[in-house]
């Protein structure tokens, strides 16, 4: 397994990677950690506003999956964590618009809070070819 922590997201001190990846052979899984829509650089939550929160998020996740070298279109399975359960609506239009069809099995839970305050959070799991070293 690799682990991946992203020099251009926020640079928590929590004990977790942003990403890990397990090759079973030439093709693996890559699974993200829980991302929300965080200022890189001041660490706070870009919004109030859940669009502009689902917005970030998604900018972050697709910041992480260029770091290792993950297209979006092998999203497998995304789950979203929203606080509200009113927000799916304008949290589907903007997932709509950054995953595209066939979109990945999804999983949307209502939770008590998430970090910093945050109205959405997403975790993933994303089909990639990886590196094994022979040629």
């Amino acid at each position: 397994m690799d682990h991946f922590f992203s020099p251009d997201l926020h640079q928590s001190t929590a004990p977790f990677s942003h990403a890990v990846t397990h090759a079973v052979t030439h093709d693996g899984l890559v699974y993200t950690a829980g991302i929300i829509g965080q200022d890189a650089t001041t660490g706070t939550v870009a919004s109030g506003d859940v669009a502009e929160q689902c917005g970030a998020m998604l900018a972050n996740l697709g910041v992480l999956l260029n770091g290792i070298g993950v297209r979006r279109e092998d999203a497998v399975r995304t789950t979203i964590y929203l606080t509200d359960y009113d927000d799916l609506a304008v949290i589907n239009e903007v997932y709509g618009g950054w995953f595209t069809s066939p979109y990945p099995a999804r999983t949307a839970l209502q939770v008590a809070a998430l970090p910093l305050g945050a109205r959405v959070q997403i975790d993933a799991v994303f089909r990639a070819r990886v590196a094994t070293g022979a040629s």
